[in-house]
């Protein structure tokens, strides 16, 4: 779509709307010459302390316009979100107007759709306010309206029980038994990288070390572990135990609420993995077969079936960790709304306290794209969804959070639905940026959050695990960074 900005330049705005309205269009800034049937003029005035934006837009020769007003007060930084509000809310309106159709999350373009909700909450406002907030202010349908109602509202509780000291702590674990489709990430497969993994153990052990004693100089302390990937289970059970012991020894662990391990993929959990597991109090493993449908699962690229989930869930079973989450994907290559229905009664059927829906992200390196493989649709996706919510609320189960990737299907969003008090913290904590993590290991994103504010930096650990190995003066360098921002910090805390 050709773009022309008029009296401003909030390009990150407009395209970001461009990307959630126009799936699949591309951003041209090139004039608009006779012929051209897809293109948009955003044009922004300021007069009299508002701010005036209409935006005339013309889809596939279908052509509309709208505007949108507001006023221009207080701060620098309130007035300049302001703009890009009023921005973002005349391109949504005008893309409504010509296509006919409303995204369910409205004009929010953000990871993080609930976070105006617990931000409203905050302040005081009730609830009916801050789900009507979404509703007017940005559009969301009263569906999602009500579902970011309920988890901003577990954010502004979980916030409310962390201190300025508080952070959580991350591991990740980049090895996989093979790649599925729909992944993107910087993960190894073990059948060919096998000789990477004891390096990368030792590694990975030594900045847990470094970070444990960086973290009790700052007077810091943990509150929630969780070790991710790739897949943490395709460590061997003596290589796992290494890794957990490094982390007890290294971090004081009294105020430590939860500690959450990826099991992953059943062929890769074994009874003396798990026994490794209980024997360090891991609170919770996730057990993530995607799917329960054995030609999506080929389809996919995993080597294990319907039958190996059941038989992994089993074996977990016997250990009784106060905790257990699956996760499915809605919208797997070669899925049907019949099979998700399927998946999710057997995951059901489990009896698991803690289910994530995800719907799936069309990601830029993932073989779904590389090779073309076919997708459900929207329509399809979307009754996936709607089967999910109601079956998951009538056996007990809540949304506790959510967020939202780009490219997902049918502009949805991922949900943890948990039974009461199977809330897994962490992932509050990360996706309503509540308080800094810290993260070890290969591809790590450490983030500093100012508590109280929405004061946010970040490191980044090299992404590949031989150089990770090879090169831990960069964790080193991004542990000095998290102490610097601590220990500017003091004198606020």
């Amino acid at each position: 779509m050709k773009l022309v900005l008029k009296g401003h330049d909030e390009r990150y705005v407009v395209e970001q709307s461009l990307m959630n309205l126009f799936p699949g269009e591309l951003p041209v800034y090139e004039p608009i010459l006779p012929g051209d049937d897809t293109w948009a003029v955003i044009s922004l005035r300021e007069k009299d302390g508002r701010c005036h934006v209409i935006v005339e837009l013309s889809y596939r020769g279908k052509a509309g316009s709208h505007g949108y007003g507001c006023p221009l007060s207080g701060t620098v930084f309130e007035k300049e979100g302001a703009r890009r509000h009023a921005v973002g809310a005349a391109f949504f309106l005008a893309a409504r107007a010509v296509t006919g159709v409303t995204p369910p999350w409205g004009m929010l373009t953000g990871v993080r759709p609930d976070k105006p909700v617990t931000w409203a909450l905050a302040e005081g406002k009730s609830p009916q306010a801050a789900r009507e907030l979404l509703e007017q202010a940005y559009y969301v349908t009263p569906e999602r309206a009500q579902l970011a109602l309920e988890t901003g509202s577990m954010a502004l509780t979980a916030s409310r029980k962390l201190g300025p000291e508080d952070i959580a702590v991350y591991v990740g674990i980049p090895f996989c038994p093979t790649r599925c489709a729909y992944c993107s990430f910087v993960s190894q497969s073990v059948e060919r990288s096998f000789a990477l993994v004891p390096p990368y153990v030792d590694a990975l052990i030594e900045e847990i070390k470094a970070g444990g004693q960086m973290v009790k100089e700052q007077g810091l302390r943990c509150r929630a572990f969780y070790m991710g990937g790739g897949t943490p289970t395709t460590l061997t059970a003596e290589q796992m135990d290494r890794v957990l012991t490094a982390f007890e020894a290294s971090f004081d662990l009294s105020a430590c609420d939860e500690i959450t391990v990826e099991a992953g993929r059943p062929d890769t959990i074994t009874a003396e993995k798990l026994a490794v597991l209980k024997a360090h109090n891991v609170t919770r493993v996730s057990v993530n077969p995607q799917t329960m449908e054995a030609h999506v699962l080929r389809a996919i690229g995993r080597c294990h079936t319907a039958a190996d989930i059941r038989s992994a869930m089993e074996l977990v079973a016997k250990y009784e960790f106060p905790h257990v989450n699956m996760d499915l994907i809605a919208g797997l290559p070669e899925d049907t709304p019949e099979g998700f229905r399927r998946s999710l009664d057997a995951c059901l059927a489990f009896g698991t306290d803690n289910i994530t829906v995800h719907t799936l992200a069309l990601k830029r390196g993932s073989r779904i794209l590389l090779e073309g493989l076919a997708i459900p649709g929207p329509e399809a996706v979307a009754e996936m969804l709607d089967y999910a919510a109601p079956v998951l609320r009538s056996a007990g189960y809540g949304p506790y959070y959510l967020y939202r990737q780009k490219y997902m299907s049918g502009s949805f969003e991922n949900i943890g639905w948990c039974r009461p008090g199977a809330e897994c913290l962490y992932n509050i904590y990360i996706m309503s940026e509540l308080c800094s993590i810290l993260s070890f290991g290969a591809g790590g994103s450490t983030k500093m959050v100012e508590p109280g504010t929405n004061h946010i930096e970040r490191v980044f650990n090299l992404k590949y695990p031989k150089e990770y190995t090879e090169r831990p003066e960069k964790c080193l360098a991004n542990q000095a960074a998290f102490a610097a921002f601590y220990g500017s910090l003091k004198g606020a805390l």
